[in-house]
């Protein structure tokens, strides 16, 4: 971009041009920055989610055949009634299925909001609210001009 203040005279159109562009720079910097930081939140999001499906996949889906093999293989250990190895069967299932719950309630847990966007994005709008405009140096020539119109219209 050109600079500013390099002695020549800027149109309203090339000033409104240039902070029009330099808008679009830093919000789409602020994009970026905001999607590299919740990139890395939805790797952890979808680990957590990948280990709760599992832990339904392995609740529902072994539930029968691995109760059964259990009870039947605790009974024949045992020789227990073939009701309590089946509890013991469904306990086991039971604590397995809670296990993977609690690694994906810990991956869920070490998710954070974008910090850096959050506080970017609240720096460059404290820096837009306070922007006040340059005071123009006004010539003798304007300021005459200024004061036949006043008369003119009064």
């Amino acid at each position: 971009m050109s600079d500013p203040f390099d002695g020549a005279e800027r149109s309203l159109g090339q000033l409104v041009a240039s902070a029009t562009a330099e808008m679009s720079a830093l919000v789409h910097d602020e994009i970026a920055l905001a999607k590299a930081e919740i990139k890395q939140d939805v790797k952890r999001g979808a680990m957590g989610s990948v280990a709760g499906l599992v832990a339904v996949v392995v609740l529902l889906f072994s539930l029968p055949l691995l109760s059964f093999a259990l009870a039947y293989g605790i009974q024949a250990w045992s020789h227990w009634h073939i009701s309590v190895c089946f509890l013991l069967s469904f306990a086991a299932n039971v604590l397995l299925a809670t296990l993977l719950g609690l690694v994906a309630y810990a991956k869920f847990r070490k998710m954070k909001p974008p910090e850096k966007s959050i506080a970017s994005a609240k720096q460059t709008a404290a820096v837009i609210q306070n922007v006040k405009p340059h005071p123009r140096a006004v010539d003798a020539a304007a300021r005459d001009k200024a004061a036949v119109v006043a008369r003119s219209s009064a």
